[in-house]
């Protein structure tokens, strides 16, 4: 990959959007529509590269700020140590913030990329040039902010100790496939089981369900430790456990969560359709004050802009 970089200090701090979007990539920022990559990236090929999905949110006080940015870039940290790619939190949390500043974003979705670049074919990871780009859109909603249905998946998510639960870009071809299965059965969204008949968890969500007024949250080693569920699991208190697919489809209400998704309720699973979401509505309505810095005893999760 290529491009005319801008060093980092050098970066401007526009209180408007920038007419052409900028991305941080391997030191500084350069224009979005500039960056290519060669035909013998390693990532391109094979999947060696490590990626997150964060958001930042527009304040009450005119201001941006980051969701849990430290801990999105540890569990990025911890899947690039597992590539032997190298990757320093500190200078990923300068770009992430020098790129939101740069492209005028309040509102975004934010995502870095590690990855092995250009080098020779074949799986060995060593002589490929090691990259680090962040890049900033306007925010994207994971499953529309609908209510979604989901379709049990015939593929089964990638077992632990096959493939470590992170966000390891070949990791989500699994996803893909549960994805266009589904959607081509006419559901929004797939559920991942294991062999037991245990509730994994969604493509890119994890999974809670309410039932008679108590909520549950979706536990299984094959699934994501996803932030947004941390995130919930403190907010409420809620348990942690494995979870029957039987007995989800028994739950008074089921929601799905992720940084993309934030608390999306579910309609319906299969046959079973679920009813008006009460827990979950105002779920949504807790996530969406924290994120935005309205509750002062969670502010210590925002990283201001």
């Amino acid at each position: 990959m290529s491009a005319t970089v801008t060093p980092l200090a050098e970066a401007p701090r526009p209180q408007a959007a920038a007419s052409v979007a900028l991305a941080w990539f391997d030191g500084g920022l350069v224009p979005a529509d500039g960056l290519q990559a060669g035909l013998t990236t390693h990532a391109m090929h094979y999947g060696s590269g490590v990626f997150e999905g964060i958001r930042a949110y527009a304040l009450d006080d005119g201001g941006a700020a980051v969701f849990r940015l430290p801990e999105h870039l540890e569990r990025m940290r911890r899947g690039a140590e597992m590539f032997g790619l190298p990757f320093d939190p500190a200078q990923a949390t300068a770009a992430v913030l020098a790129t939101l500043r740069a492209n005028g974003h309040r509102d975004a979705y934010i995502r870095p990329l590690a990855w092995f670049g250009e080098g020779s074919f074949g799986l060995d990871v060593e002589g490929h040039v090691p990259h680090l780009m962040v890049a900033t859109t306007a925010t994207q909603v994971h499953l529309n902010g609908s209510r979604a249905r989901l379709g049990v998946s015939n593929w089964r998510r990638n077992p632990s100790d096959s493939l470590p639960p992170l966000k390891l870009c070949g990791g989500y071809v699994n996803s893909i496939l549960a994805k266009r299965e589904a959607k081509a059965r006419g559901f929004d969204e797939a559920l991942f089981t294991d062999r037991d008949g245990l509730v994994v968890e969604c493509t890119g969500a994890n999974v809670f369900m309410v039932r008679d007024g108590r909520l549950t949250a979706v536990a299984h080693g094959d699934s994501l430790d996803g932030i947004t569920r941390d995130t919930l699991l403190r907010l409420t208190g809620a348990e942690a456990r494995p979870v029957p697919l039987a007995e989800l489809l028994e739950a008074d209400e089921v929601f799905a969560c992720g940084t993309a998704a934030e608390v999306a309720p579910v309609a319906q699973i299969e046959d079973r359709q679920y009813g008006d979401n009460p827990v979950t509505r105002e779920l949504q309505a807790l996530y969406a004050r924290v994120v935005r810095g309205r509750e002062a005893a969670w502010r210590h999760w925002l990283t201001e802009v």
